[in-house]
């Protein structure tokens, strides 16, 4: 039986437009920078590859700076300013701030002083999404984009944060976006390539498939996929509460049934005393991948500090997973997972009783 994929928070597959994308550009012999015949069509590629992230991501006029992924990205932002985060952060964020903000137990967080402060848009784990305030420094799009309508241009903030393969582009490619006139010092440095904002040759292939998936990916969310795999989810954690009323799901309030809006496509189960890297192992086996949070976290047992920072004990924080649906995604797949892990859930309460 083939594998379901469940885990599209820390990846999604290749698009075939992406790949159709980088396989053409591997016949673009020409260094970018060079004026040339080959040169200037190389450049073109790459020109072009930056217009289309560029619409997709509502942010025409600003400038799209490639680097390597969100990592390099915030530290091309964040280096030296000291910024205020939350703790629900991504690590790449918090290795350049302080974890200064209020995140109460649905995973909203509070910014008094936006200019002097970072806030994800969305979040990994739970996919709790935040109100930006205006004249937020940055914001972490990774993966809000894609999944959710997004115009960087109206967000109010001053850079954003993007990788390619959150949507079905190439990894290790990815952009800083900045409103036009943002003062940013290179970390990178040896030639003027990317607006003199990150040294070194571009990586060509990556950047054009990171634009072919951007622009299949606005298609899908202009289409109502997003909206097919939001009513999927639901779908999903209706089956599970039916079996287990005393479910409970970060982000969603428990009394009321409602909470923050959340991404479409995630789902973060916790169930106390069966760790999520347990559950994680018996899903596997059984032919499903999810996760029990961020993929950049894996190899580390410990208590999820997004749930910790929602005020969870390390007991709940611990037995947490995460299902991260994509836009292929089937109802069959969905129902496949509810009726594995709940026949799981079963024999481990019948084995702690």
């Amino acid at each position: 039986m083939a594998r379901v994929y469940l885990d599209h928070n820390a990846t999604t597959p290749l698009r075939s437009e992406a790949r159709e994308a980088m396989i053409a550009a591997m016949d673009v012999s020409g260094n970018p920078s060079s004026v040339h015949a080959e040169g200037r069509g190389a450049k073109s590629l790459i020109e072009r590859s930056r217009a289309q992230v560029a619409a997709a991501l509502g942010a025409e006029g600003a400038d799209i700076v490639f680097v390597s992924g969100s990592t390099e990205g915030a530290a091309l932002a964040l280096a030296g300013r000291g910024l205020a985060m939350a703790q629900i952060e991504h690590d790449a964020m918090l290795a350049w701030g302080g974890e200064d903000l209020p995140v109460d137990g649905l995973g909203r967080v509070s910014v008094a002083e936006p200019a002097k402060s970072a806030l994800q848009l969305a979040n990994s784990e739970t996919g709790v999404v935040q109100s930006l305030p205006e004249g937020l420094a940055v914001s972490d799009l990774t993966q809000a984009f894609g999944k959710l309508p997004i115009a960087f241009n109206w967000l109010g903030c001053q850079m954003g944060l993007v990788s390619a393969h959150k949507l079905g582009g190439p990894k290790g490619i990815g952009a800083l976006v900045l409103k036009r006139g943002t003062d940013l010092a290179a970390q990178i440095r040896g030639g003027g390539q990317e607006m003199g904002r990150r040294a070194g040759t571009e990586n060509v292939i990556g950047i054009a498939g990171f634009g072919a998936a951007a622009e299949a990916a606005a298609k899908d969310l202009a289409g109502g996929v997003w909206d097919e795999v939001g009513a999927r989810r639901d779908r999903m954690e209706a089956m599970l509460r039916d079996t287990c009323p005393d479910l409970v799901i970060a982000g969603v309030d428990d009394r009321a049934g409602t909470g923050p809006m959340r991404l479409p496509n995630t789902s973060n189960l916790i169930s106390p005393g069966w760790k999520g890297e347990t559950q994680v192992m018996q899903m596997d086996l059984a032919g499903i991948a999810v996760s029990a949070g961020s993929a950049c976290s894996s190899g580390k047992v410990r208590a999820s500090k997004v749930l910790r920072a929602m005020g969870y004990d390390d007991e709940a924080a611990s037995g947490a997973l995460r299902v991260s649906l994509g836009p292929w995604t089937t109802d069959d797949e969905i129902e496949r997972f509810a009726k594995i892990w709940l026949a799981q859930r079963t024999k481990h309460h019948a084995r702690a009783a």
